[in-house]
């Protein structure tokens, strides 16, 4: 076999390639024989035709069409790796010349992976939030703690903000209640803004028994979108009452004995949280000055793959379990169709760019992943797919995925080294050190994730 390669651009290439057709004669003998074990034929045995009688019966056409699909596969990833390419998606492949005892020669364009360099990366600088935890955020803390634990109390009296009320409603369009604008027995806390726009209002000030009126836009139901008339019925009114912050709340609330105790409590696992944030906005950040230093061509079609796979997942998945159409997406965020293609473009060459610099990164570096990183990862991606590792780990296996697992954690060490070798600064100027992040590659590799798999954006915009 011969084959040359010709660059068409940066990232895609022609090969050319020539075969001898006695290198065919596997497939010839194997298209004979699934052509035996498919057809009948008067005076032999399934499968004892000869392939003569073959060629007379169903045409020597029909066998090198069989022959020649059975070898395309091989010869194609044999010139591949002749000529050391790294190809992304499927070939397009030509049959350029077929003659019969003599040669096979085709064409087959593909992309491939771009040669990228890496330059000296260890020159980057960014800037990150400091971590500062006021007396004032502990207190917030501990007074989110504080509601959870609040109880309710009736009261004979008019609702006021923050009480809890039971209502009935009834909503009508166009003067018909709709078949499931009714609605009873309703706890609803005044001010939470969780049902109708208006109903605030309506209910502040009605006791037990009082009734009011009002219009307001349909959130979903059969009538979505739609102005409503809407009467309210208070049948209850509660009053909630939040414990008294002292040590027997302490004890009540937590495994701490004291106030005190639980508020230090509090503050550690509050600079945790922002200790985690800081680390990933040095990632992102150092990520998005690492992807300005270096060039990288993106194909065509693969860009075109993963925009229409960005956009299937957004609409059929993140979306549909909100109950939300992509149009009406579109309008809660208040983009236009265009805004919004062009958006998921630029994360999806974001996106290709971040998998192709990180993946050189992992061979110029020689980063390998061993597997208690691996198990670590699955574990993680477990529980965020809501699934036990076992049941994870299985779909994995059978679903042939262990490769990408192990290209994620591989990027993450990736950029792990990168953040490294880059200067961290706070905003109040001070050196951030973040070696001492115990999960450093598996955050590292969450971020990656959030760029690649393109659900940075999503979730935060949804």
């Amino acid at each position: 076999m011969k084959s040359a390669v010709e660059t068409l651009n940066p990232t895609r290439v022609r090969l050319t390639v020539e075969v001898p057709f006695e290198e065919l004669k596997d497939s010839l003998d194997a298209a004979y024989k699934k052509i035996n074990q498919q057809v009948t034929v008067k005076g032999f045995r399934k499968g004892k035709i000869p392939a003569r009688v073959i060629d007379q019966r169903f045409g020597r056409g029909a066998v090198l069409e069989e022959a020649v699909n059975d070898a395309l596969p091989k010869l194609y990833t044999e010139a591949v790796n002749e000529a050391e390419l790294n190809p992304l998606g499927q070939p397009e492949v030509d049959i350029t010349e077929l003659k019969d005892g003599e040669t096979l020669a085709f064409t087959a364009e593909v992309d491939i992976r771009p040669e990228i360099q890496i330059p000296d990366y260890s020159g980057i600088e960014v800037t990150v939030d400091a971590i500062e935890v006021t007396d004032e955020d502990v207190e917030k803390s501990v007074e989110q703690l504080r509601e959870r634990f609040a109880s309710t109390n009736p009261v004979e009296r008019a609702a006021a903000e923050g009480d809890v009320v039971t209502i009935d409603l009834e909503a009508k369009v166009d003067g018909e209640v709709l078949p499931d604008g009714v609605a009873n027995g309703v706890s609803y806390t005044i001010g939470s803004g969780e049902l109708l726009d208006g109903i605030d209002e309506a209910v502040t000030g009605l006791e037990a028994g009082g009734e009011a009126t009002f219009t307001s836009q349909l959130k979903g139901g059969s009538a979505e979108g739609k102005d409503a008339e809407v009467t309210v019925k208070v049948t209850a009114v509660a009053a909630r009452e939040l414990p008294e912050l002292d040590d027997d709340f302490a004890q009540m609330a937590s495994e701490f004995d004291t106030l005190e105790e639980l508020k230090a409590d509090s503050r550690k696992r509050l600079t945790d949280m922002k200790q985690y944030d800081q680390a990933t906005q040095a990632q992102e950040r150092v990520l998005e000055k690492l992807l300005e230093l270096v060039e990288v061509p993106v194909p065509e079609k693969l860009l075109e793959d993963e925009v229409n796979t960005r956009k299937h997942n957004l609409e059929h998945h993140q979306l549909g379990q909100m109950g939300l159409t992509l149009d009406k997406y579109l309008e809660i965020q208040g983009k236009s169709a265009e805004e919004f293609d062009a958006e998921t473009k630029e994360q999806a060459v974001k996106g290709i760019k971040t998998q192709f610099v990180l993946d050189e990164l992992v061979n110029k570096e020689k980063l390998n992943v061993n597997q208690e990183e691996l198990t670590e990862h699955l574990m993680r991606r477990a529980q965020s797919s809501g699934m036990s590792p076992d049941q994870f780990a299985q779909a994995v296996v059978e679903g042939g995925q262990v490769p990408m697992l192990v290209g994620e954690v591989a990027r993450g060490k990736a950029l792990a080294v990168v953040v490294e070798a880059a200067k961290v600064l706070d905003s109040n100027g001070e050196v951030v050190d973040l070696e001492d992040e115990e999960d450093e590659t598996e955050t590292a590799a969450e971020t990656v994730e959030a760029v690649v798999d393109g659900d940075d954006e999503e979730k935060t915009e949804a």
